[in-house]
Order: C-alpha cells, then structure tokens, then sequence
C-alpha cells in the first residue's frame, strides 16, 4: 500500500457506519431547594463505551461522548505516536453495536509493521481509559445489586458530609488541581477522604482503605467531587455502597446504571440544594415517586 500524500483525507471504510447516537438526554429528578423537594428536568451528557483497534487489535476502551468518533480515532493514533501524520492512516471504519462502537483504524504498510512489533513489546493490558479493559463486552459489565439495607440520611447530613469533604482537601486548597472522594457514616460523619489526580484513583483508595480497616462500605455513604461517570457507579455498586453523591453532574448511563444498581445518586450538590437521579428513598423526605 503507499503512503497518502499529508494534505489527503484519510478513506473511510466499507464497513462505517454513522454514529448518530444523542449527546445528552433530558433526565427527571428531584430538586431539594429551599428545604422543599420538587419535580424537575435536567440535560445530563451520554456516554458510551467506545474500542480503538489498530490493525484488527484493541488498542484503547474508553468512555467516551457519541460524537465525532473519527477525529477522536485519529487525534489518539497520533498522541499515542501510533503515527507520525495522519497520511500514516489508510483507513478507518466505524461500527457501531449494541456494547458501543468499534473505531478500527488500519495502517499503510510500513507503519502497520512498526506498530506490530511496538505492540509485542508492551507489557500487561494495553487498554487506556478503563484501566486496561480490553473489549467492548468488559466496559459495561453487569453490576451487584446493593442493598444497603437501612441506610437513611437527611438532607442536613449530605450537606455537612460535602462540607467535611471540602475540609479535607488539603492538598486541593495547595494545588486546585485534584480530586476527592471520601467515605461517611450517619451520627458518626466522615470516615476517610481521599486525593488524587485521578477521580477513579481517589475512589479506589477509599476502598482500600475501607478494606484495610474492616469496615463495611454498606454502611454509609460516599461523597466525590467530581462529576459523575459510570465507572464511578461501578466501583460503588463493587463496594456494596448505597449511596453516593457528588458535587457536579451525573452522566446519562451512570444514572441508567445507578437505577440498576440499586443506588442512590444524588449529584449537584450545593449547600442546602441538591438533585436525587434515582432510589430517593434513602433521602428523609424525598417522595418515593415524582422525579428520579
């Protein structure tokens, strides 16, 4: 195969199929405002799981957002150094599925060589973006059912439970550049809290922690401050832990798996406001229906 000239468009493959799922979607929950609970509406952004194969191999699972899915295919080859120039690219097919979309990204000869043998070279999982997941099947694996059984909180407790989170930042307040989860327990508030540059990472050492103490994440309650993915959901459907709330805004399908899951997400935090997407039960005074 030869080399394209650097000012031609990179081919589209035979098998392309046009990615026309939303961007975001309207989601009903429950505003806690004013000290009173209320119907409303948010717009929450879709994720998906979304492969990036070189040559017929994984390259990369991620969550990602549905949209231009092909610049994202070679704005990655060429930040992994995957190529030099997107001319290196003879094609590229998109295909989508029921588990997500394939981006399959095919080399011109002589970079297809080179990747091959960078390849055999990597050590462990080469996936990025859910930490080494390999396959479109392993991104949205099927979650426990939490039970969390007994486990109530009023909304003056998810507000002081964000405040101690906030307190606990330390590093944060020095650098405004990480984030935070923390664990706590009604009447005995919070437990741990964690850093990291990383949202998933902070999550994963209060797990461990919790592990390493003997204490059972059923519990009580999580606190992070980010938004809110659906690895994140996962990690506390893994757990065992019923609830969890965060600062920003939940995504679509962290919702979808939340409702799932059995727990309650509760996002948006802001002083004496909040929103509850699913399971308001947990919540003192939330209305079992009329919003999430």
């Amino acid at each position: 195969m030869s080399k394209q000239s650097d000012d031609r468009p990179v081919p589209t493959g035979p098998a392309e199929i046009r990615v026309t799922q939303p961007v975001s979607r309207t989601v009903a929950t429950l505003a806690f405002k004013g000290g009173v609970f209320a119907a409303a509406t948010r717009d929450v952004p879709e994720e998906t799981a979304v492969a990036i194969s070189v040559g017929g191999s994984t390259h990369a699972v991620m969550m990602a957002t549905p949209s231009h899915l092909r610049e994202l295919a070679i704005g990655l080859a060429l930040n992994e150094r995957i190529v030099e120039s997107a001319a290196e690219i003879e094609r590229i097919e998109i295909v989508s599925s029921d588990l997500g979309v394939d981006c399959r990204i095919w080399l011109c000869e002589a970079r297809a060589a080179g990747y091959t043998v960078r390849r055999r070279q990597m050590t462990g999982p080469v996936g990025c973006g859910l930490c080494g997941v390999e396959s479109l099947e392993l991104a949205q694996r099927a979650l426990p059912p939490v039970v969390a059984g007994g486990l109530s909180l009023t909304p003056a407790t998810l507000e002081t439970a964000v405040t101690a989170m906030a307190k606990a930042q330390g590093l944060s307040r020095r650098t405004r550049a990480v984030h935070a989860a923390a664990f706590h327990v009604p009447g005995q508030g919070l437990v741990v809290a964690r850093e990291d540059v990383g949202r998933h990472n902070a999550l994963d050492k209060v797990a461990g922690h919790l592990a390493e103490a003997g204490i059972d994440p059923a519990t009580g309650f999580l606190t992070i401050t980010s938004r809110v993915s659906v690895e994140l959901i996962q990690k506390a459907a893994v757990m065992g832990c019923g609830l969890i709330a965060a600062v920003s805004a939940p995504t679509a399908l962290a919702i979808s798996e939340a409702e799932a899951a059995g727990i309650t997400l509760v996002a948006v935090v802001r002083r004496a406001e909040f929103e509850i997407f699913s399971h308001p039960a947990r919540i003192t005074g939330a209305p079992a229906t009329g919003g999430a």
